[in-house]
């Protein structure tokens, strides 16, 4: 038996969720919506994206499968496909949004000190694109060429990230 958290558990440890839940209660975003909230709907979306799920089927048949789990994962139901697909589309993308702005802050204070080898007198983001392959009947906008059905899954970068990896693909 297992008396430790998960290591999914331990991570979602070092998110500011007090800060995160005045930013949801801010924004409304728990209104209107009776089993999933946002804090779990965060939860799963972290888990798809930590995991490399690719698509909220596989995202619900891979947390099924971790079904005694997730009470630990810190859910408090199974996630089903319809509801996180209702809350993805219905709750408001600010609440996320600020969320980002204040981890961006903590770690701009966790490596303020830190010497990364960059003479920038601003800080610097870089927009880092993945592809996703898609299937082209459930998404006909996804249409590029006969050929190549995709779309673009974007993170967003520090300067001192993106020169680093710069420079390890120049070379």
């Amino acid at each position: 038996m297992n008396t430790g958290k998960t290591l999914f558990a331990q991570l979602m440890d070092f998110l500011p969720w007090k800060t995160f839940s005045r930013i949801v209660a801010r924004h409304g975003g728990d209104s209107r919506m009776r089993t999933l909230s946002c804090g779990e709907q965060y939860r799963a979306m972290a888990f798809a994206q930590l995991t490399y799920r690719e698509s909220l089927r596989d995202i619900e048949a891979c947390l099924s499968a971790q079904a005694t789990k997730l009470y630990h994962m810190g859910f408090s139901e199974p996630v089903r496909r319809s509801t996180l697909a209702d809350a993805n589309e219905l709750r408001d993308w600010r609440i996320h949004a600020e969320l980002a702005q204040r981890l961006i802050v903590q770690a701009r204070r966790l490596y303020c000190g830190e010497d990364l080898d960059l003479d920038l007198t601003n800080a610097v983001y870089a927009l880092d694109s993945t592809t996703i392959n898609l299937c082209l009947s459930v998404f006909p906008w996804a249409h590029l060429s006969l050929s190549v059905i995709l779309c673009a899954r974007h993170n967003e970068r520090t300067g001192a990230c993106y020169a680093e990896q710069s420079q390890k693909s120049i070379a």
